[in-house]
């Protein structure tokens, strides 16, 4: 799909844009993984 055939589809607020979309390499901006340790004590 070229480019301004999808800003015209979502422009027209077509309901399902999602189809259209590759999200198998998306990721959340400004999210970084962080190692955390637990330690859980008995008493």
């Amino acid at each position: 799909m070229k480019a301004k055939d999808f800003d015209k589809k979502f422009d027209d607020n077509e309901i399902d844009i999602i189809e259209d979309l590759d999200l198998s390499t998306a990721k959340r901006a400004n999210l970084v993984q962080k190692r955390v340790n637990v330690d859980f004590l008995r008493g």
